[in-house]
């Protein structure tokens, strides 16, 4: 192992390496009873954490998704030169919502903020901490906002990483501090704290979901969102994907993420 495995373990002075005890192997966590997942764009959710969303609500998971945009910017490649903005949301915001029945989700909360143009706003926050409150889920999924960069290939969209951050934000400190935008008591919505946050797309990634019966799902959910696949077929690079990952723990295919434990059950 390297100095840049975030798995690593750090060398005892005085103690044979052969004297230490094996590191256990980590075990997968049990699909949250509530899960809130909070993205910038529809379509991210898909790419991202499709699979491990499809395998908690067969479990029983009862889970929201939450559109910060309705991604009215669209996609260079596949969204028509005489398409506006006000004529792509509703179509987009279709498309999440047949992806997220192919997912097994039922609710679906449409924020309603600019595609391309989101700011780490207060106001965004707010809303963020509103919907956490009204719907109290055990577990919360979203990106990784540190990570800007990908390999050499890939910059991560400013709209990720600022999701990811204002969601974060949102879970600690201002989900489960009473005094913090106090109006949020006056609608009735008591402090909650969420348990479990599971980051994706991390470099420090430490948990791993087996898809490997998910992942036909997945890739279906995903080919909801026409207006962004045009007429390419991403199952290829979804099933890469997911062996990568997977290999890291000897599965046929997996979604990996930064596993964050804030409060015991």
């Amino acid at each position: 192992m390297t100095a840049e495995d975030p798995e690593a373990e750090s060398a005892t002075p005085g103690v044979p390496e052969r004297a230490k005890p094996a590191k256990a192997a980590r075990r997968e966590p049990p699909a949250p009873k509530r899960v809130m997942s909070i993205h910038a764009h529809p379509d991210d959710q898909e790419f991202t954490v499709g699979g491990t969303l499809a395998k908690w609500a067969r479990a029983g998971s009862e889970i929201v998704t939450v559109c910060i945009t309705s991604g009215g910017a669209g996609s260079n490649d596949h969204t028509p030169a005489d398409m506006t903005r006000e004529a792509l949301v509703p179509i987009r915001e279709e498309e999440q919502r047949e992806a997220c029945r192919v997912l097994g989700i039922s609710e679906v909360v449409f924020l309603g903020y600019e595609d391309g143009m989101l700011e780490p706003s207060l106001e965004l926050r707010r809303e963020l901490t509103r919907i956490i409150r009204r719907c109290e889920p055990d577990a919360v999924v979203c990106g990784d906002p540190t990570m800007r960069f990908y390999g050499s290939m890939y910059m991560n969209h400013p709209d990720h990483r600022v999701a990811s951050d204002v969601a974060l934000d949102a879970v600690f400190p201002s989900a489960e501090t009473r005094l913090i935008f106090p109006e949020l008591l006056a609608e009735g919505l008591e402090p909650h704290k969420v348990r479990l946050v599971f980051i994706h797309g991390s470099a420090q990634s430490d948990t791993f979901i087996d898809i490997s019966d998910q992942l036909e799902v997945k890739v279906a959910a995903l080919k909801q969102h026409k207006t962004q696949m045009g007429p390419w077929d991403p199952t290829d690079m979804i099933a890469e994907w997911a062996r990568e990952q997977g290999a890291k723990r000897r599965l046929k295919a997996a979604e990996a993420f930064r596993l964050m434990r804030l409060h015991e059950s």
